[in-house]
């Protein structure tokens, strides 16, 4: 069974990262008896890093990668795919730290990887669904979803979503350090970059909550990037 790590970044997560990491450790070893999670932190001004530390020295499945500066969702992510890649991943994982996807969908994420190269867990294919949302916030998601795969013309459904696992050889392939979106942008770039370089992708529904602690990190800057690095992206052909 491949080895499958799950990174985890985190900021200012101290409300939930103990449970979250608690789930994860329940759930991955169905799918992956071979699994570690690593969350990356960025310099939690809260307890988030003391209390990632402290799970590190409970579990031996469980590492802490500390950055010194807040650089984005993107640049997190990205740190923790070369530590699991280094470390000899066979499967990378990304969830978000909130309970906003469910670590019991890990498993499933896991073994639709064994015939795709990045499994998505979607909110808007059939079966997919997305609760605690007001009417305005489902509107802006669908239709920033809608829009991206209008521009960069591909059939993925859900290239907003965060929840995702990648076969190593799509992050070994892809020019990782010439990602240039920070924020939620990252998932389109590296989704669309995987579609173009030939890798199959494959949605598989999830049903994505509201987090219940804490502070989002959703912003308007955040969206903006999103919406004007979809044409960029386009025109690079996913270079």
């Amino acid at each position: 069974m491949p080895g499958a790590w799950l990174v985890l970044p985190t900021y200012n997560e101290a409300e939930n990262i103990e449970a979250i990491v608690a789930a994860a450790l329940r759930e991955l070893p169905r799918a992956a008896p071979d699994h570690h999670v690593l969350i990356v932190d960025d310099s939690s001004p809260d307890s988030t890093g003391r209390i990632a530390d402290r799970l590190a020295a409970e579990h031996e499945q469980v590492e802490v990668l500390h950055r010194t500066t807040k650089e984005g969702l993107g640049r997190a992510y990205l740190a923790g795919f070369d530590r699991a890649l280094a470390a000899g991943a066979n499967l990378v994982l990304e969830m978000d730290s909130d309970f906003s996807h469910d670590p019991r969908d890990l498993p499933r994420l896991i073994e639709a990887a064994s015939d795709a190269d990045l499994v998505l867990g979607s909110r808007y294919v059939p079966g997919g669904g997305v609760v605690d949302w007001g009417l305005t916030r489902r509107l802006l998601s669908r239709g920033g979803s809608w829009y991206a795969r209008r521009i960069l013309r591909i059939p993925i459904r859900d290239l907003t979503g965060g929840f995702k696992c990648f076969r190593r050889q799509v992050l070994e392939t892809l020019d990782l350090g010439g990602i240039d979106a920070y924020g939620y942008g990252f998932q389109i770039e590296l989704t669309y970059r995987a579609s173009q370089a030939g890798f199959r992708v494959r949605e598989i529904p999830i049903t994505f909550r509201e987090r219940q602690k804490g502070t989002s990190k959703m912003s308007p800057a955040i969206a903006a990037e999103a919406v004007w690095k979809v044409p960029a992206l386009r025109l690079r052909g996913g270079r």
